[in-house]
């Protein structure tokens, strides 16, 4: 028997109409559809999944490593156990899965034991949250940069000559807004992007520090500069 394929779907940050139609193919393609905790994913995707065997994959954001590599790895396993079945998974990650996925640990794994697994880009939640703004990410020769908020060196990041995007921002966003702020630089913010609770701020003092974890936080360097 002819072994299946896995794919990692990028279903983009919210908004369906985002989803690539590749993205839409693979999942209607799919014999099973893997989904990870939480529904916001496979809220995205819900157009998709009628009829569709459902694999709950426990991903937990979890500091202890001993705990979350046994959580990848039982996910790996049971995708692993479809795919020699001949069946072909499609796991749903939200944005594009090469940017601070956590799938890409059950896609390591998935290869490691033998397997093909691909990936589906999907539409970065900056992307989509500077397109919400109306304006670049960067132009000319600025350079861009990436950070998730809770990196314990953002402070240094800060000092990086370009811009920056502030993924994941949520509890981070008080302390963020305060440094920014005392730098004297510009930014705007937009909580989930795409989705019925979203909420855009177009200035750093309208920024909400008790915003949510699915908040994207763009910054030009210097107060002169606007997003």
């Amino acid at each position: 028997m002819k072994q299946g394929v896995l794919y990692g779907v990028g279903v983009g940050p919210g908004d369906p109409e985002l989803m690539t139609v590749k993205a839409v193919r693979i999942i209607r393609e799919a014999d099973v559809v893997a989904v990870p905790d939480g529904q916001t994913a496979q809220n995205i995707a819900a157009d998709y999944l009628e009829g569709k065997e459902i694999l709950p994959c426990s991903m937990p954001m979890l500091r202890d490593k001993a705990l979350l590599a046994q959580k990848h790895d039982e996910a790996a396993e049971r995708i692993c156990a479809l795919l020699e079945q001949g069946k072909t998974v499609a796991f749903l990650t939200l944005g594009d899965p090469s940017v601070y996925s956590t799938y890409m640990y059950v896609h390591r794994r998935v290869l490691a034991r033998g397997y093909e697994a691909q990936l589906v880009p999907g539409v970065p939640s900056f992307c989509a949250v500077a397109a919400r703004l109306g304006d670049s990410l960067c132009e000319g020769a600025e350079p861009l940069m990436i950070v998730p908020a809770s990196y314990r060196n953002a402070d240094a990041c800060l000092d990086f000559p370009g811009n920056k995007v502030f993924m994941k921002a949520g509890r981070s966003m008080g302390d963020l807004r305060d440094k920014l702020r005392a730098r004297g630089d510009s930014a705007q913010m937009v909580e989930n992007c795409g989705m019925q609770n979203e909420r855009v701020f177009r200035s750093l003092d309208e920024i909400d520090p008790d915003a949510g974890y699915f908040s994207v936080v763009l910054v030009r360097h210097g107060k002169d500069k606007q997003i």
